[in-house]
């Protein structure tokens, strides 16, 4: 039993936070099974006899070239839809820590350390594994992000009865997982910087925050400032996802006096999120994991390729070891017990399938190799989650019969009656 005076690791939360959590899940659900169709398809296509067609599809330029915008459609999708994919990480992450669960002090830093683990330790395995090998530096953070709409997918088919708390958990590290990839994409892998364009962003980015900041939602305002912030990011030399959170962070999470309903930051998170699980993501992982293959031999050719083997065992191994090891830690230091219900071996299973790490590490695959040049990163990217996946579904299905008892127990509970559908926290006036 879980000492009632200690804090409890993944404990269940409240049910407002459990039916917000249920919701998202949903749709990251639906988005990863997407994620896998456009992936497969790709897959398909450039391992067939019309591969070239396909990579003329990759290629095909459009955009105003005065602008600087005449881009590749590859480049559109990394640049441009994943900025819809950062835009709805960003609400979610600042939602999380303004309004959810994780205001909470405590229920915080478990989430934040594991993120934190998960990227130091699949970092530092890929260079071991990569020394000596020129060039090769520049991708010790392919590894180190987690997809969590192919995560859902997976968990979609094995784990449909997984405790609220631990859906929470992965959805929570995944967020914080995403922003600390859009920090590394910011400071390393910004080839040339021009400060005019990024102090020029500054501008539509302020009247954004002001108006949204007066819970103005009409999009003809707000559309043409994002895109103008978005754009000048751009211009500017820093990777253009990096405005999709910044834009996130300046909408407010709480109710105003004066309005009614959700805050301004869920209302924007149920407009975007379908546009990001549905078409953002889907689009890109469609345009970026075709990788031909060349058969047996050149599959094993890539993989004696200490980048390929670096990648790989950084996802499979490096993300699960350093999660499990910063929440242990994390556990000493605050002397928290796991929730009763919950082992150290369901923990195992949630950083197991951590180690899926498609669209960002396909995205910074190709910031640290150029597109075109990154095939064999591909590889690593794919089998590594693929392998992460099939792991965890083992581990995760060894305790089936125990998480749909916990499942059964949170349906039966009737706690939550009455609960309104707004955030108990919300104050009149604030405008965090």
């Amino acid at each position: 039993m879980t000492d009632p005076r200690k804090p409890a690791l993944l404990s269940r939360g409240s049910w407002t936070e459990a039916r917000r959590i249920t919701a998202i899940l949903r749709k990251e659900t639906v988005g990863g099974a997407l994620l896998l169709v456009g992936a497969v398809a790709a897959m398909i296509w450039a391992n067939s006899p019309w591969a070239d067609a396909y990579e003329a599809v990759r290629d095909f330029h459009l955009g105003p070239e005065a602008l600087h915008l005449n881009l590749s459609l590859a480049t559109w999708a990394g640049d441009g839809l994943l900025a819809i994919f950062f835009f709805v990480a960003g609400l979610e992450l600042k939602r999380e820590f303004v309004a959810g669960d994780l205001r909470d002090v405590r229920r915080a830093a478990v989430p934040i350390a594991a993120a934190l683990g998960g990227v130091i330790v699949p970092a530092v395995l890929y260079l071991i594994v990569t020394r000596g090998v020129e060039g090769a530096g520049q991708g010790w953070a392919i590894p180190t992000a987690t997809d969590i709409a192919f995560a859902l997918a997976v968990l979609a088919v094995i784990g449909r009865f997984l405790p609220t708390a631990l859906r929470t958990f992965l959805l929570t590290l995944a967020v914080v997982d995403d922003l600390i990839a859009i920090v590394i994409i910011a400071l390393f892998y910004t080839d040339h910087l021009s400060p005019l364009p990024l102090l020029a962003a500054l501008a539509p980015l302020a009247l954004f925050t002001l108006l949204v900041q007066r819970r103005v939602r009409s999009w003809w305002l707000l559309l043409p400032l994002a895109v103008a912030t978005w754009a000048l990011v751009h211009a500017s030399g820093v990777h253009a996802t990096v405005a999709g959170v910044l834009l996130a962070f300046a909408v407010p999470v709480l109710r105003s006096d004066k309005t009614e309903g959700p805050g301004l930051a869920e209302h924007f998170e149920h407009r975007f999120r379908p546009l990001s699980a549905g078409v953002a993501v889907p689009v890109f992982a469609f345009l970026s994991a075709g990788v031909a293959l060349g058969g047996l031999d050149g599959l094993a050719s890539a993989f004696r390729d200490p980048i390929v083997v670096g990648v790989a065992l950084g996802l499979v191994l490096g993300k699960p070891v350093g999660i499990m090891a910063a929440t242990w830690l994390t556990a000493r230091f605050t002397r928290a017990d796991l929730d009763e219900d919950l082992t150290w071996v369901d923990m195992l299973g949630l950083s197991v399938l951590a180690g899926i790490g498609f669209t960002v590490s396909l995205l910074i695959g190709e910031l640290a190799f150029g597109v075109g040049q990154d095939a064999h990163v591909k590889v690593a990217v794919l089998a590594g989650s693929v392998t992460a996946a099939l792991l965890a579904a083992v581990i995760l299905r060894l305790r089936n019969r125990t998480y749909r008892r916990i499942h059964e127990r949170e349906l039966a509970d009737h706690d939550h009656d009455g609960v309104p559908d707004v955030y108990e926290n919300d104050r009149p006036g604030m405008t965090t």
